[in-house]
């Protein structure tokens, strides 16, 4: 089915899928969703390690969820990709994208032929030579991104595209549900927390923090001499608390606070430093998305250090859901498919 595609999400703990039908339309409609578990070390961060391993689960993905097309769309945004403003003088966007590798050799931090680049323009301005376009540039390291395809291609599938997770959660969580003014989207995960600010549905700021939540249950593990397993449960159970009942406790919410504070600092600078730059359109809200996110008391403890109001994003609110899927399925598997639904939508854009 020509508008039939799949959204892969490939993570280091496991791969999460969507097949989305008619994402070109304003309603698109879930029709499947699934994941599976990936070994350690097959993936990190993100990106494939071990492409026959990989491709082999996506091989058993297919056949445990039912896919009925191999058409896909793979997602890149770990550390590997760089997302930057730039300013160019106005012209064609194909044009744009052309000079490239002339204009922007200064902002990476590797040579320009190790990368794959592209421009996203955002708005139009004048300069001291002319008018201008405002936009985003995205590099992306070309031996991650080539990693991931073939691995896809050895289970058989088809890449159509390859989008930036970032663009895929605010697509999911921002654009189709139309949030309007300035947001910020927060997508903490395993081992990146990413920010999008848009404009009226518009990316406008793209940062990656390269800390997540298993930061968090490492350092649990080994300052608490606990194994991950049982850091992970104390993380769930205990999250940013306040009064400790024990010794045991009071050790616990210390090193929780500690590493959770750094990252929070983060992200409020990260969120005045767009605000300061667009004085005309500071950050109003923040949206919030991720599994480790769900850590009890992070989106309070988010509100009160930026001083914003922070909500959970709804990935479901603008799609159709076929009707073999459960709402009790969509709620119990809807942080992690997210970033998959996100990818799925891109495929029409």
């Amino acid at each position: 089915m020509a508008n039939t595609v799949v959204g892969i999400d490939i993570g280091s703990a496991s791969i999460r899928a969507v097949e989305l039908v008619d994402a070109e339309k304003p309603k698109p409609t879930l029709v499947r969703f699934g994941r599976v578990d990936v070994p350690l070390g097959a993936v990190r961060r993100g990106e494939v390690i071990e492409a026959a391993t990989v491709a082999g689960l996506l091989k058993k993905l297919w056949a445990e969820s039912g896919f009925k097309t191999k058409r896909v769309v793979l997602g890149m945004g770990n550390q590997r990709v760089f997302a930057r403003d730039l300013t160019v003088p106005r012209a064609p966007l194909p044009r744009i994208r052309e000079s490239l590798p002339f204009l922007v050799q200064e902002m990476l931090p590797l040579p320009v032929s190790e990368t794959i680049l592209d421009f996203y323009p955002t708005g139009e301005g004048m300069g001291e030579h002319g008018p201008t376009v405002n936009g985003l540039l995205i590099a992306a390291v070309k031996d991650a991104i080539l990693a991931n395809v073939k691995a896809v291609q050895l289970a058989g599938l088809t890449p159509v595209e390859v989008d930036l997770i970032p663009f895929a959660l605010q697509r999911a969580l921002v654009t189709r549900p139309r949030v309007a003014g300035t947001v910020a989207l927060i997508d903490v995960g395993a081992s990146t927390t990413t920010v999008v600010v848009a404009k009226n549905g518009v990316p406008e700021f793209v940062r990656l923090i390269p800390t997540g939540g298993d930061d968090l249950t490492a350092a649990l593990s080994t300052r608490l001499e606990i194994t991950a397993l049982q850091a992970e449960h104390v993380k769930r159970i205990v999250g940013l608390g306040t009064t400790a009942n024990d010794a045991e406790h009071h050790a616990q919410l210390t090193v929780i606070h500690e590493v959770v504070n750094e990252l929070l600092g983060s992200l409020r600078n990260t969120i005045a430093y767009f605000s300061n730059t667009r004085a005309d359109s500071p950050v109003e809200r923040i949206v919030l998305a991720g599994g480790a996110a769900q850590l009890p008391g992070f989106g309070a403890a988010l509100a009160e250090y930026t001083r914003l109001p922070v909500s959970e994003g709804e990935p479901f609110s603008t799609i159709g859901v076929s009707r073999n899927l459960t709402a009790e399925q969509l709620r119990l598997h809807e942080r992690e498919i997210t970033v998959a639904l996100g990818l799925a939508m891109g495929s029409a854009a």
